[in-house]
């Protein structure tokens, strides 16, 4: 392309990625040094360099944003053990109790067929699917719960914390509540 058609594509370039790599290749043909372009422009020259390498061996097809065409790492569970897991969880656990990260680790390492799956994957997993930890609220072994009834009942409206149980969002069951 000549000097004239890369000042083209980088002055109508359809975003600010693609524009700033025309404005690189147009740079630097026009004669710019990569060290008074990387000045200019405010990357580094290995990026610059990058960018370059890519042009020459892409044409006009290597400039632009490539983060849309990266499709990431593959999930850890895939969907269906995803909606088999969201049907388990609506029984009881595989020890008869409650499900935990450690129980949800637990049956992933069995569906998958791995050596190891570390308990914090059941934590992301169980929070992505929508669930929390059921922790029961801890109580004084002396407290008596028909006082603390009355005592909430009867307690002053400006006393009560507003925010308390109007923006509580519960995200789901850990058991048969």
């Amino acid at each position: 392309m000549s000097i004239d058609e890369l000042e083209q594509c980088y002055r109508t370039a359809p975003d600010t990625v693609s524009q700033s790599q025309w404005q690189i290749i147009w740079l630097y043909a026009r004669g710019f040094s990569v060290k008074h372009i990387a000045e200019v422009t405010g990357y580094c020259t290995n990026w610059i360099y990058q960018i370059l390498r890519r042009y020459d061996h892409d044409g006009p097809d290597g400039v632009g944003d490539r983060r849309y065409q990266n499709p990431g790492q593959p999930p850890l569970v895939p969907p269906d053990i995803r909606a088999k897991l969201e049907q388990a969880l609506d029984g009881p656990a595989p020890d008869g109790g409650i499900w935990t990260f450690k129980t949800v680790a637990a049956w992933l390492e069995q569906e998958l067929g791995l050596d190891h799956v570390h308990i914090p994957r059941g934590w992301e997993l169980l929070r992505q699917l929508g669930y929390r930890p059921y922790v029961p609220r801890p109580q004084h072994r002396k407290a008596d719960p028909d006082e603390q009834m009355e005592r909430k009942k009867t307690a002053r409206p400006d006393y009560r914390d507003p925010k308390s149980s109007s923006k509580r969002r519960k995200l789901g069951n850990m058991d048969d509540r």
